[in-house]
């Protein structure tokens, strides 16, 4: 289990800290007592909820690109981290082929400058790599969970350059790491959805943004099937994992961290779920775009890190779509209110008993 007091008073570096999941997980680790460096492009959506949450004041925020060896270099140099966690990336399916080579050179050659500096810094005690439940060679076969062993071959430049970054992590730790300095994992997440996404091309967004419109909600895939999982429940993994490998490096592995079976839901399920907590007659329609190839069905065995941490989701699909809602209703009514409600929702989920 978790053990949050670890983390007050230990220098973390997070890349990608101005992102949805980067936001939350900065959030954690203040409240948390760490002190939080952060490493990231400008936010990437106006709004976004870097700035809604007022993190920025709390932590130090360098604006840079991954791409910059010698910049994030300066970082570690500067902040001898003892715990980095790296979550930045282009993470968008339908960026990626608008933009293949910029995908590579970020999720790529990012991950080799990050690894390069925790390679060159000693203070560095436990590194995590987060990627992606789509690094797997995946030919559609119907209700197959991949598990860590399968092959690593994703079909789209953003799924097969997160297959890189694990490969290259791979390859760092076998290389460089192997005189017990430092403690080396990767994780594969499910789709991550939950209050504060304002993303393009992601379902809950869409959702939102269609409310805000006063429109019907489109959906593209309505039977495509996802492991769909709240926020908190990756980050609360990401977050034991650094702890236990810090302290024993028994605990460093490549782990899948996605949910029960029974979170793994069409596209069309979630949405009605969602339509039917609002309420007000909200309502979806289905209108294929025609664009480009995205796999159809995608499960995720997360039985490794259930049998090494003992961890279990904690809110399942029901649950999930009932604190977005709440989330969001919160966000229309008074932006203000949104560092509380976070607060209020960190503390439920990683503080009480379950």
């Amino acid at each position: 289990m978790l053990d949050l007091n670890f983390y007050k008073g230990k220098k973390v570096l997070i890349t990608g800290h101005t992102g949805f999941k980067g936001t939350w997980l900065s959030k954690i680790l203040i409240n948390a007592g760490a002190i939080v460096h952060g490493y990231s492009l400008e936010a990437p959506t106006q709004p976004n909820l870097f700035t809604i949450s007022k993190v920025e004041n709390k932590m130090t925020s360098v604006i840079g690109d991954i791409r910059d060896y010698e910049h994030l270099k300066k970082c570690f140099d500067e902040f001898q981290p003892e715990i980095v966690m790296h979550l930045a990336a282009q993470p968008i399916v339908r960026d990626s082929y608008k933009e293949p080579k910029y995908t590579y050179e970020t999720n790529v050659i990012g991950t080799v400058n990050i690894l390069e500096c925790v390679r060159l810094t000693q203070s560095v005690k436990s590194f995590l790599n987060v990627t992606t439940d789509k690094v797997y060679f995946n030919d559609d076969i119907p209700n197959h969970p991949f598990k860590e062993d399968e092959p690593l071959d994703g079909y789209d430049p953003y799924s097969n350059s997160k297959s890189c970054s694990e490969l290259v992590t791979h390859s760092y730790k076998k290389s460089f790491f192997t005189d017990g300095r430092c403690a080396i994992s990767t994780a594969r997440a499910g789709n991550v959805i939950g209050g504060g996404d304002f993303a393009n091309d992601r379902i809950i967004p869409d959702c939102i943004r269609a409310i805000e419109a006063n429109k019907d909600i489109i959906v593209r895939n309505p039977f495509s099937t996802r492991p769909y999982q709240h926020v908190l429940e990756p980050l609360y993994i990401y977050l034991e994992i650094c702890e236990k490998q810090y302290k024993d490096r028994k605990y460093e592995g490549y782990y899948n961290v996605g949910p029960d079976d029974c979170d793994c839901v069409n596209t069309g399920d979630l949405v009605t779920k969602f339509c039917n907590v609002w309420g007000n007659n909200l309502t979806w329609v289905n209108k294929h775009d025609g664009g480009p190839h995205e796999a159809s069905f995608l499960k995720l065995d997360n039985q490794k890190i259930k049998d090494t941490f003992g961890w279990k989701p904690r809110w399942h699909i029901d649950e999930t779509i009932n604190k977005i809602v709440e989330w969001t209703k919160v966000y229309l009514d008074n932006k203000e209110d949104i560092p509380f409600e976070m607060d209020r929702e960190i503390m439920e989920f990683c503080y009480c008993e379950k």
